[in-house]
This record gives structure tokens, sequence and C-alpha cells, in this order.
């Protein structure tokens, strides 16, 4: 899942200038799942603008929802008839959401109070982990798993590096090393013989921005691969 964070409240302020009619968009999937947009974000922030701008003396308009998900223009749609009568937006998902409200509705202005960090994974209550870099070159069926290019700093295709120190990585001690966890996933497997092939150089082709994907189904003839 993407995973993100709330922008403190005074920079969030900062964007806002003088917009005195505001909505508070907030998102029902993955930041919601983190924590950081979902419904009880958004009316948690609702209310310390509300708060503050009562404490300022200002008389602002500070409405909220929260869309099933802002990444989808179908689930826009219901925002149409009413919003023309914000100043700004305040969207509370991800960075991909954001950019799809703003060319949505382009006249307005559409404000990010999230930091989009990373995708990955549910630790523990209140705890995420990043384990993907979305690099549309996936080799986790030569590495038991785990990704290298995510795990390791350096993202070496074939580890590890001397500076490996008991388990641990050199660029912080606090982490264990990628390729020794991939060592030990691949010893319990008994695909010990994976590390024996030399991976080339990666392709970073795949990663060039910004990147688009169709899927066969909904692609016209003219569209379509040749076979």
């Amino acid at each position: 899942m993407i995973v993100a964070e709330r922008k403190p409240l005074e920079e969030i302020e900062a964007m806002l200038g003088g917009a005195e009619k505001l909505l508070v968009v907030g998102c029902g999937t993955c930041v919601a799942v983190c924590m950081a947009g979902g419904e009880k974000e958004v009316e948690l922030l609702a209310t310390e603008l509300r708060l503050r701008s009562g404490l300022s003396g200002r008389r602002r308009r500070i409405d909220q929802v929260t869309l099933t998900r802002q990444c989808d223009r179908e689930y826009l749609e219901p925002l149409a008839p009413y919003i023309d009568e914000y100043d700004a937006i305040i969207s509370m998902a991800c960075g991909a959401g954001v950019q799809l409200l703003a060319e949505r509705f382009e006249h307005k202005l559409v404000l990010p109070a999230l930091n989009t960090r990373f995708i990955g994974v549910t630790e523990g209550p209140g705890q995420w982990s990043q384990r993907c870099l979305a690099c549309g070159q996936c080799l986790l069926h030569l590495t038991g798993g785990i990704c290298p290019i995510t795990l390791c700093p350096k993202n070496l295709l074939n580890g590890p590096c001397g500076g490996t120190n008991h388990g641990k990585c050199e660029v912080n001690p606090e982490n264990p090393c990628a390729w020794t966890l991939i060592y030990h996933r691949l010893e319990k497997l008994g695909r010990l013989d994976l590390l024996e092939v030399i991976q080339p150089p990666k392709d970073y082709r795949p990663m060039t921005k910004p990147a688009r994907l169709s899927h066969p189904a909904f692609q016209s003839p003219s569209t379509a691969a040749p076979k």
C-alpha cells in the first residue's frame, strides 16, 4: 500500500493564504489504512483548522468529505455540484490523488495535506516499512521474495557488498543486510544455487517517467501489441 504522513499544521496553514472557504477531502483507501488521510484524520485536520481560525479571529468556512478513492475520476464526480463554493481544496490523498483532483477541477486551488512516503507493508500498530520501489522489473522469484532494490541502499543485484558486518548494513547499522536476509531465505527454501547466477545490470527503462499501463482487454486493435 501507499504510505503517507500528514504535513505539519503550520505548513498547511501557510499554503492556504487568504482562502476563507475550505473543503478538506479525505481518501478511504491506502492513506486511511496508514492513518494519514482517512475519515478520522479529515475530521482532526478540519477541527484543528477551525480552532486556529477561531483563535485568530477569522471566520472561515471549513467543510469536509471523505471519498472512496481520489485516484479514480469516477469517485471525484460527487464533488462537482458544489466544488465552486470553495476557495481552496485540501486533499488528504497520496500525491497521485492530489494530482488527479487538481486535474479534474483545474480551476480550483488544490493543496496537498500529506507527504507521500513509500510503497510498504504494515509491521504492527502504527508502523509501516518500505518494501517496493515500483521499478517495473520484479526479480523477487530470484531472491526469495526479498527485494534488494528496495532494502539494499546500494541497490545491489549481486550481493552482499564488502561492508556488511554481522548481518547488518554498513550504510545504516540498524538495518539488516538485504543480501544476508536473501541468503537465509534461499537457504530455507533449498535454492542457494540461485546466488551463483550473476545478474546483469538493471534495466532502468521500465522506470522511465511518467509511466503508463494499459490492460490488453481495453486496448483498441490499432494500439494492441503485434503478435
